[in-house]
C-alpha cells in the first residue's frame, strides 16, 4: 500500500508536513546517497551514483547554497518512504542533510526535505529555500522557503511545492535535462544571540546602570519639593505628594484621591502613631526600603518593629508588612516568641505567625516559652491560638 504524506499546510502552495516512517526509510536497500569524490572550481563537488549529485558552495560562516541534482528516471521508481540523500552538509556551525522523496502518489507534489543531523542550538533559526533551475541553468522565479526553530522542528521537515496550479508531471517536463532534476537549496543559520553575525566577531553589549529610581524618590521626600499635602503626627509635621501615597498605598488612596473628607484637605491630623513609626512608613513608601537609620519607639528595635507592622497593616502595605516580619523573626527567643506571635495573629501576618508557631513546635522551646509573661498575655488576648499550638506539638 502507498502511503501519502500527512498535509497539515492547508491549500497554500508551499506547505509544510512531516513524514512518518523516516528512519525506517534511510536504512532501506534502495536509499541512495551522495559521496564526496572532487573539487572543482573552488567548490565542492559531490560525486554520485546514478540517482543523485550536489554541489555545495559556502557562502559564509553561516550559510550554504547547495545544488542538487535528482535523477528523476531512476528516483520515481522508488519505493513509498524510499528517498534520494546528499551527503552531509556542514552550514552554521551545523550538519544537514537534503532529501528528495517522490510524488508518493500524489502528482500535485514534489517533495524536498531538510534534516538536521547535529544537536540543535536551543536559539537558533534556519531558513530553507528551495528553487528548481531550468534547463538553460536559471533558477526559477518560483521558490519555497521556511523559517524554523531548530529546537522545534521535527526529525525531517518536508517541503511541498504546488506550483500556483501547475502540476508537478508538467514540472518535470520543464525542468528536466536528460532525466535529471536540479535542485537550488539554501541554508541560513539566523542565531539569536550568538556571538558570530555575518562572520563578524560581537563585541559585549552596553550595560545599564541599576535602577535609581528609589534614589530619586526619597529626594522628594528629603526636600519636599511639588508637595501638596502634610500631616501633622504627635506636634511634627511631614511634607508628601499624593500622587506617590495613593500609588503605594490603597487606604491613602481612598483618602487623599476619593470622596473622603482629607481629599479636599492640606494638612491631615494623624492620632495613635508615633511621628518615629510615621516617619519610617513614610521612608519606605519613597524608597521601598527601611530606613537605616530608624527611630527607636519604644524600648527596643522589636517594639519598633511591631508598631511599624501595625502601621503597615493600618495602610495595606504589604511588603513593609514582610519587611518588618522578617526583622521579628531574626530576633525572635524563648522570651520573646510569644509577644511576636500575638503581634502576628493581631495585625494579620500568617507568614511570621507560621514561624511563631513552628518556633514553639519543638518541644525544648515550647517548655521555655509557655513560662514567660508574653505567653500569658497571648492566652488572655488570643484563647483560640491554643489549639494551633498544640496541634503544633502534639500534645
Amino acid at each position: 500500500m502507498r502511503r501519502t504524506p500527512t498535509n497539515p499546510g492547508g491549500d497554500s502552495p508551499f506547505r509544510f508536513a512531516t513524514y512518518s516512517g523516516y528512519a525506517a526509510s534511510v536504512a532501506g536497500d534502495k536509499t541512495y546517497r551522495v559521496r564526496q569524490s572532487r573539487r572543482r572550481h573552488g567548490m565542492t563537488s559531490v560525486g554520485a551514483d546514478d540517482a543523485t549529485a550536489a554541489q555545495t558552495t559556502m557562502i559564509d560562516s553561516a550559510s550554504a547554497v547547495v545544488e542538487f541534482d535528482v535523477n528523476y528516471e531512476q528516483a520515481k521508481h522508488l519505493d513509498v518512504g524510499k528517498a534520494v540523500h546528499s551527503d552531509a552538509i556542514p552550514a552554521g556551525g551545523h550538519m544537514w542533510r537534503i532529501s528528495y522523496y517522490p510524488y508518493q502518489g500524489n502528482a500535485e507534489q514534489l517533495c524536498i526535505t531538510l534534516k538536521l543531523l547535529s544537536k540543535a542550538s536551543s536559539k537558533s533559526r534556519c531558513i530553507f529555500e528551495v528553487m528548481m533551475i531550468d534547463k538553460d541553468g536559471i533558477p526559477a522565479l518560483i521558490a519555497a522557503k521556511r523559517t524554523w526553530r531548530l529546537e522545534d522542528c521535527c526529525v525531517t521537515c518536508v517541503w511541498f511545492q504546488s506550483a500556483t496550479g501547475t502540476l508537478s508531471t508538467d514540472l518535470v517536463r520543464k525542468y528536466m535535462t536528460d532525466g535529471q532534476i536540479k535542485f537550488l537549496c539554501t541554508i541560513k543559520m539566523l542565531h539569536d544571540d550568538s556571538s558570530v553575525h555575518s562572520g563578524l566577531v560581537r563585541l559585549p553589549g552596553i550595560p545599564a546602570p541599576p535602577s535609581d529610581i528609589a534614589k530619586h524618590l526619597g529626594t522628594l521626600l528629603d526636600t519636599a519639593d511639588g508637595s501638596d499635602v502634610s500631616f501633622t503626627v504627635g506636634g511634627e509635621t511631614f511634607h508628601a505628594h499624593r500622587a506617590i501615597l495613593a500609588a503605594r498605598s490603597p487606604v491613602f488612596r481612598a483618602e487623599l484621591l476619593g470622596s473622603m473628607a482629607e481629599a479636599t484637605m492640606t494638612s491631615i491630623a494623624l492620632h495613635d502613631i508615633a511621628p518615629a513609626t510615621f516617619k519610617a512608613m513614610l521612608w519606605f513608601m519613597y524608597n521601598d526600603a527601611l530606613p537605616e537609620d530608624m527611630e527607636l519607639v519604644g524600648d527596643s528595635p522589636v517594639e519598633m518593629f511591631e508598631y511599624l507592622l501595625a502601621a503597615a497593616d493600618r495602610y495595606a502595605l504589604d511588603r513593609l508588612k514582610i519587611l518588618c516580619a522578617q526583622k521579628l523573626w531574626d530576633n525572635v527567643s524563648v522570651d520573646t516568641v510569644a509577644t511576636t506571635l500575638a503581634c502576628a495573629e493581631m495585625y494579620s501576618c500568617p507568614e511570621l505567625k507560621n514561624k511563631c508557631i513552628d518556633f514553639f513546635a519543638e518541644e525544648k522551646n515550647f517548655k521555655k516559652a509557655v513560662l514567660t509573661e508574653g505567653f500569658a498575655r497571648l492566652v488572655h488576648q488570643f484563647p483560640s491560638i491554643i489549639a494551633e499550638l498544640r496541634d503544633s506539638v502534639g500534645t
